[in-house]
């Protein structure tokens, strides 16, 4: 501490008068230890209490992120810390030996871990063995070691494990305190941060504020006192939009149905996230307080990726799902009417491509409606190229694809709609004809997220309303005060005439209930499920994957739920599509939301995704596709 020249001078008399002093046979003799320093050792620390976490619950308040109390043990030393470095050691050893064979646990704390515990914090205890059994517990209160102590902490709990995990995140425990003295406003032991998800974006809300702990000491150095003089407030808790229900319907769905995949479900009438679900995911409760290096290898090293959030983090290409939205594009702007006819042949050139359909032979003259059912390829060539890129690209960007929808997650992706900047950045050149043949049937360098797919087709469900994706309600006190909250946001209004709306309407429940429709599966029953399949491949030749797809809303007439299916295939394996793969999902899960005693009693009985193919458009993607640029 640096102190001015006035202060030296000041202080400087009193540390003169206050010296002892000693007669001996030569005289009057000074003391070489003046009272000021033997009283050095009298100090009131006043330390802080971390507070209890907030919890994050899900719109009905139940807990997806709660606290409980957790005990470690702990050395309590001597005071006055006057030890020599042997003796600390020792004295520590000899502790750590009696309570490992009190609960039979391996304690390993290294000495260099004791001494600077000891000569920077050994005003408080030392934990050697944290968040301990009940059975550890309970033998240690029988038999509890002199100069030890259980010491009560806070530890992160996620009550249903992995339900989702990759929304809340998880914490992890701070730096160690001890690599420093202790000094006035340190914690008395390390508080939990948020590290991922909904806990690292909200963590100074949930954090709460500290209780204040003082800890006073004599002259000798032997602690006096000890009082809590302010108490702990818990922090704030954050109110989701997620329903438990829908959220563990769906999980529950993926998991005995998909390798690998994602699965969200939206309100359409206000933006909010009902479920956002991974698969496969991962148990935050691993990483509480600290997780263990090989678990964490473990999830690191699995080649599913458990961390990845696929259904905010990933983008891919959509496949015949962005029909949708190019018929959209085509409707509204007038560029085509609804009865318009175009061929709807096995195969289509442009320029010197021949571009296929998935059928085999010619399906006829289709207007919009018959060749969204049909998911005609050679159809959509044509309506794509004959109103172009530039209302496509409006369209899309406008239902919200190719940019995120600004949930409070982190690293979202944002997808990729192609426009000519892009084009002349990637590859040099403008768009061309069959960039737009590509695009019409969402191939090429689209990439979509399932999140931005299930907003776009909110969007179309509520006949074109771009509300604004939302993930929190509020977030309150522990008495139910709202301290912020995120109401109902329009980003934007896209005028949509009634007849388009109503014709979209039209065409996406022919796809469930037309017989030539590609998603029989997804019916539920007693509901109209409006709704588009897509497959399309991506990733690298020689391993490429197929990406499966259903997306849509129900019920069609007066839309309650929005929702996306995404089905990751195995590499190289072509017998993936999203009539087979995807649609299924969203009809298992919405049979069990509209009607959960019925699923409950069929569960038993409930078969695998079929592996065998159903025909349908996006199995012959257009050839020499546009390579997608993964950076975007």
């Amino acid at each position: 501490m640096k102190f001015c020249k006035c202060a030296l001078f000041l202080l400087f008399p009193a540390i003169l008068m206050a010296r002892d002093t000693m007669i001996d046979n030569t005289g009057i003799v000074e003391n070489p230890k003046p009272t000021w320093e033997t009283q050095k050792k009298a100090r009131t620390f006043s330390l802080l209490i971390p507070a209890p976490r907030g919890q994050i619950t899900d719109r009905n308040g139940l807990p997806l992120a709660q606290n409980r109390v957790s005990y470690n043990l702990a050395i309590i030393f001597p005071t006055p810390l006057d030890w020599t470095d042997e003796k600390i050691v020792s004295f520590a050893r000899r502790q750590i030996a009696i309570s490992s064979s009190l609960i039979n646990r391996d304690m390993k704390v290294p000495d260099a871990t004791i001494l600077n515990h000891y000569k920077n914090r050994g005003v408080l205890p030392m934990d050697i063995a944290e968040d301990l059994l009940p059975r550890e517990i309970t033998n240690l209160q029988k038999n509890m070691p002199p100069d030890q102590v259980l010491r009560q902490t806070y530890v992160r709990f996620y009550p249903s494990g992995l339900l989702a995990a990759h929304i809340i995140g998880y914490t992890g425990q701070q730096a160690p305190l001890s690599a420093r003295p202790i000094e006035n406003n340190d914690l008395i032991f390390p508080e939990s941060e948020g590290r991922e998800g909904l806990e690292q974006i909200f963590d100074k809300e949930l954090r709460g504020q500290p209780g204040l702990l003082q800890i006073t000491f004599g002259q000798d150095g032997k602690k006096a006192s000890e009082r809590i003089a302010r108490q702990p407030v818990p922090g704030y808790n954050v109110i989701t939009t997620l329903d438990v229900n829908v959220q563990e319907i769906c999980e529950k769905t993926l998991a005995k149905n998909a390798k690998r995949g994602a699965m969200v479900v939206m309100d359409p009438n206000s933006g909010e996230i009902l479920a956002m679900a991974s698969y496969p995911a991962f148990n935050p409760n691993d990483f509480v307080p600290t997780i263990k290096q090989s678990v964490f290898s473990a999830y690191s090293n699995d080649p599913a990726d458990p961390l990845v959030p696929r259904a905010f983090r990933s983008a891919y290409p959509p496949g015949s799902t962005f029909k949708t939205f190019v018929g959209l594009a085509a409707l509204n702007s007038g560029l085509i009417k609804t009865d318009e006819v175009f061929f709807c042949p096995k195969e289509f050139a442009v320029g010197n491509h021949v571009f296929k359909n998935w059928k085999k032979v010619d399906a006829g003259r289709l207007n919009f409606k018959e060749a969204l059912t049909q998911s005609c390829n050679t159809w959509f060539y044509q309506a794509g190229l004959k109103i172009g890129p530039d209302p496509i690209i409006q369209y899309a960007t406008q239902l919200g694809l190719g940019r995120r929808t600004g949930i409070p997650l982190r690293s979202e992706a944002a997808g990729n709609i192609p426009n000519d900047d892009y084009m002349q950045r990637v590859h040099k050149r403008t768009i061309k004809g069959g960039d737009v043949a590509n695009m019409s049937i969402g191939q090429g360098d689209i990439l979509i997220s399932p999140l931005q797919m299930t907003q776009a087709m909110a969007v179309v469900a509520n006949g074109g309303v771009v509300h604004q994706a939302r993930l929190v309600l509020q977030v309150q006190t522990i008495d139910n005060k709202v301290i912020a909250a995120y109401p109902d946001r329009i980003r934007e209004e896209i005028p949509v005439s009634p007849i388009v709306r109503d014709e979209m309407r039209r065409a996406l429940v022919a796809v469930t209930s037309d017989g030539q429709g590609t998603a029989h599966s997804a019916k539920v029953k007693g509901i109209d499920v409006a709704g588009k399949t897509g497959t399309a491949q991506w990733g690298p030749t020689d391993r490429q994957r197929i990406a499966a797809w259903f997306t849509g809303f129900m019920p069609a007439a007066e839309p309650r739920y929005a929702f996306t299916a995404l089905y990751e295939g195995e590499p190289n394996d072509q017998s993936v599509h999203g009539g087979s793969h995807a649609a299924p999902l969203i009809g298992k899960a919405f049979r069990e939301i509209y009607h959960p005693k019925k699923a409950a009693s069929k569960e038993a009985a409930t078969s695998p995704v079929a592996t065998t193919p159903i025909p349908e458009d996006e199995s012959n993607p257009a050839p020499e596709p546009v390579p997608v640029d993964q950076s975007n």
